[in-house]
């Protein structure tokens, strides 16, 4: 397996960050990649490097996740919703993309995950999967598109493989899930589960509440993880329950967990990548490791570019289109 180190350095001479890539096969050849220090003023002055695989790795399927699980090997999930960012995701390593209807939180501003629509996540999906290519890629199923009927939630499921280009669909619930999830997979789609903090419950649950903390609730939770397995799901993500439990329902079944607030004890961890990168600012779950601070990044980034402009300072010479100077005198003496 070939592996492409990524070195990352700040110029003393002008302040940039520049990230140089050796050359490598495919589509990564010749990849470079630039941006302003201003991204990362007064955060740090050098950034350890980053080591991508970028040959000889296969497509991520189903398959791929059981035997993860057999082995013992954690699965890698983050979310994503465009090309640019599915695109480094894939070629950063990560097993599994999910198309998540946080979308309408963190990139579409609603309070919640409610009001997205099935066109608004097939048309990220596409976006996703243009981006991705060896990852599994998993769409998530918005409020309102399985819950009606079985028929229903069968024919929009097979809308994201079929127009959204994604391999699996999730959707929330436990019990009261198993008949739509059989007929989905008995068509051949394959079903992510999700217990636990079900978002789209979120009115019925009282809010964003960790689930699963008394003996009676943790039972029903392990018995609907149980019912989700033999109804045909390829692994389940646990959210925002207690992390002994997690790991207790890890064992007892034998399709991956992915945890999301569930602890270490699961087969895999799954987070929002705007939480991740510190790009969404209403709120940060507990759970949530910031691995970077985006949104104040941005925020420089936006202000130095007002503060060039205002000043003239932006565009300098070396932005601009030149233009040779015996066509500008022409030009001068035809007007």
């Amino acid at each position: 397996m070939q592996l492409l180190t990524r070195m990352q350095y700040v110029s003393p001479k002008r302040g940039q960050l520049h990230q140089e890539h050796p050359n490598a096969s495919g589509s990564h050849q010749g990849l470079r990649a630039k941006a302003d220090s201003t991204l990362l003023e007064g955060t740090m002055s050098t950034i350890a490097p980053v080591t991508f695989t970028v040959s000889q790795r296969k497509k991520v399927t189903t398959r791929t996740f059981q035997q993860k699980k057999e082995r013992g090997e954690p699965i890698t999930m983050l979310t994503a919703y465009d090309y640019p960012t599915a695109q480094v995701m894939d070629q950063a390593g990560v097993d599994s993309i999910l198309v998540g209807d946080s979308l309408a939180m963190v990139v579409l501003g609603y309070e919640n995950t409610l009001p997205v629509t099935m066109e608004e996540m097939l048309h990220h999906c596409r976006a996703v999967s243009r981006g991705a290519k060896l990852a599994l890629l998993v769409g998530d199923m918005p409020f309102m598109s399985y819950q009606a009927s079985v028929e229903e939630a069968v024919r929009n499921a097979g809308r994201f493989l079929k127009e959204g280009n994604m391999d699996a669909v999730k959707l929330e619930g436990g019990r009261e899930r198993i008949e739509a999830i059989r007929v989905i997979t008995g068509a051949g789609i394959p079903v992510m589960g999700h217990l636990g903090l079900t978002p789209q419950s979120v009115h019925q649950l009282g809010g964003f509440r960790a689930q699963g903390k008394t003996a009676a609730a943790a039972k029903r939770l392990l018995e609907d993880a149980l019912l989700l397995e033999e109804a045909g799901c390829f692994s389940l993500v646990l959210e925002s329950v207690p992390a002994r439990l997690a790991e207790l329902v890890s064992q007892r079944i034998s399709i991956p967990t992915i945890g999301i607030g569930a602890g270490v004890g699961c087969d895999g961890q799954v987070l929002v990548t705007h939480d991740l990168l510190g790009l969404f600012d209403r709120f940060t779950p507990r759970f949530v490791k910031k691995y970077a601070d985006f949104h104040s990044a941005m925020q420089n980034a936006f202000a130095s570019y007002l503060e060039d402009v205002q000043a003239k300072a932006f565009p300098a010479e070396e932005h601009s289109v030149d233009m040779a100077e015996d066509e500008w005198q022409a030009l001068l003496k035809e007007i």
